[in-house]
């Protein structure tokens, strides 16, 4: 229904859609800041405090958006951050999920964070990336189901290019200006400015020209 009133309006009517749900996300308690636009609807699972939800200025979602946290988890987009279609934000534990200004963040993307995730600013994320700061404890002779998670923040720097289908996991820091080839699985290291990676796992193969 949204889509067919967008298409009758020349996408007019997203303007009005914007409003509302702005409105709406402010009823919960989430900061949103000027200029919010959205073409779709948040679902959202708000098990912290919709306080530590902050959208900044001019953040445009090109359709629908996954907003989760629980326990202490903040979850912040800063100004002129642009989200495509079907992204799934999560916050846990005391952690800080940090979306740069001017970023933007491909359809399908999961960010979840049981430690710090940083994203920096001018970041380019393609679609189905993958970045997630926990993961499941796999000891031998109990099921990993119930085993405990285990944490380490990623940090991404500014002007990063991470290609689609990339996955990072915890305890990964990449540098300013590196850029991550399509399907690459990124563990544990830091990996100096400007460095290409590529592989399964990730390993650094030149610097950029």
């Amino acid at each position: 229904m949204f889509n067919l009133l967008a298409l009758i309006t020349k996408k007019k009517y997203w303007y009005i859609h914007s409003m509302a749900i702005k409105v709406i996300l402010k009823m919960y308690g989430m900061k949103i800041g000027k200029k919010f636009y959205i073409e779709g609807v948040p679902k959202l699972k708000i098990n912290g405090n919709p306080k530590d939800i902050i959208i900044g200025d001019n953040v445009s979602v090109f359709g629908d958006i996954d907003i989760r946290n629980r326990e202490n988890g903040r979850i912040i987009i800063e100004d002129d951050v642009e989200i495509d279609s079907d992204c799934r934000f999560v916050s846990a534990n005391n952690a800080e999920l940090r979306i740069g200004r001017r970023a933007y963040i491909g359809a399908n993307c999961f960010l979840i964070s049981g430690a710090d995730i940083s994203i920096g600013e001018d970041c380019l994320i393609s679609s189905m990336a993958h970045i997630q700061s926990s993961e499941h404890g796999y000891r031998k002779g109990e099921s990993v189901r119930y085993q405990e998670y285990v944490y380490g923040q990623i940090v991404i720097g500014n002007g990063v290019w991470i290609a689609g289908n990339v996955t990072i996991t915890k305890g990964v820091v990449i540098g300013d200006g590196c850029v991550v080839g399509a399907k690459s699985l990124v563990r544990h290291g830091n990996y100096e400015k400007y460095s290409v990676l590529a592989g399964i796992p990730a390993k650094k193969i030149k610097d950029r020209l």
